[in-house]
């Protein structure tokens, strides 16, 4: 088997406090091998960004690791000295915010702020780096490249904002693309084009992917496999195809039951009920129990464990056999 290029072990993350830990996230497993695209679904506030972030080393003032690991080819990314870390940022990771607007610096020319990454990693001229800024916009999609290299972000679309943040995070050729809802604030047809660039480019470099999203069609879309999160926790792992096609964990059948599906238009939408536990006073049981129409009485009195339930397939519940009866 291919050694995975990304490893979090047991992966904990939140606030200090004199009367304990708050963990937001908590204990998360996760490994994408060379070439894999692996999709984290969930709604907001389960982790999904927090996550992502930790692997990219940019955790917000206050959020800490407290405990687990984060491997990246065989390397510890949470001991390593900083300057090493930052090394890695451009030619090895790369990520794709959700806003580019706010990512992007607004008193920079697009074609500069390409150019910066190959110049800065690469070691290229800067007449080489404003070259490769415009083959890259090109490879991305940008009509005209060369007049949108000398243009400022307030001058482009969103989507043409997105491509140059694709364009920036592809600059040095990295092996892994971590992607924070980069398509959120698309139209449908901008994100369509937008999920197929990256496709497309993964599959031409054989970059892994990591993409945060709460929109289930966008993951069956973009990515081969899927790690669905709930209040900080992984509860279920899986091939996309497979997974959605016979979910066993109840919150990846809620969600896929809460979603629209324009192939069975006269389909009754049925929300799930309740809020997500507060993370500073999650429960020791199953976290979803409480909104869960599957419950039975152990549930509520210890953690399940994420357990394989079929070949290449975990699920955190009890209760899978009974969701494998039903169909989806």
């Amino acid at each position: 088997m291919t050694a995975p290029l990304l490893r979090l072990d047991g992966l904990s993350l939140g606030l200090r406090r004199s009367g304990g830990d708050v963990r937001i996230v908590d204990d998360i497993d996760l490994e994408v091998a060379p070439g894999q695209r692996v999709g984290l679904v969930g709604e907001s506030g389960s982790g999904k960004s927090l996550t992502l972030r930790a692997i990219a080393g940019l955790l917000p003032a206050g959020v800490q690791v407290l405990g687990g690991g984060i491997e990246y080819n065989g390397e510890d990314l949470i001991g390593m000295p900083a300057k090493r870390r930052r090394g890695l940022m451009g030619p090895d990771i790369a990520m794709v915010f959700q806003e580019p607007m706010t990512a992007l610096n607004p008193v920079v020319r697009v074609g500069d702020q390409i150019a910066e990454g190959p110049r800065r990693h690469l070691g290229l001229s800067k007449k080489a780096a404003a070259d490769l800024a415009v083959q890259l916009m090109t490879r991305v999609g940008i009509p005209d490249p060369e007049r949108r290299a000398r243009a400022y972000p307030h001058e482009l679309s969103g989507g043409l904002r997105q491509r140059i943040m694709i364009a920036m995070a592809v600059s040095c050729g990295p092996r892994l693309l971590l992607c924070d809802e980069p398509t959120t604030a698309l139209d449908v047809t901008v994100q369509l084009q937008v999920l197929r660039l990256l496709q497309g480019l993964c599959a031409e470099t054989g970059t892994a992917l990591v993409f945060v999203t709460h929109d289930l069609a966008v993951v069956t879309q973009t990515c081969t496999d899927l790690s669905v999160m709930y209040a900080g926790q992984i509860v279920e792992t899986g091939p996309v195809v497979s997974t959605f096609a016979q979910p066993r964990h109840p919150y990846t059948r809620g969600l896929l039951e809460s979603a629209p599906d324009f192939d069975h238009p006269g389909r009754v939408l049925v929300p799930i009920p309740g809020f997500p536990p507060n993370v500073s006073q999650r429960p020791a049981a199953c976290p979803f129990a409480p909104r869960c129409g599957f419950v039975q009485p152990h549930c509520t009195e210890a953690r399940p464990p994420l357990a394989e339930v079929a070949p290449g397939r975990e699920a955190a519940c009890y209760e899978t056999h009974r969701l494998a009866e039903v169909p989806a």
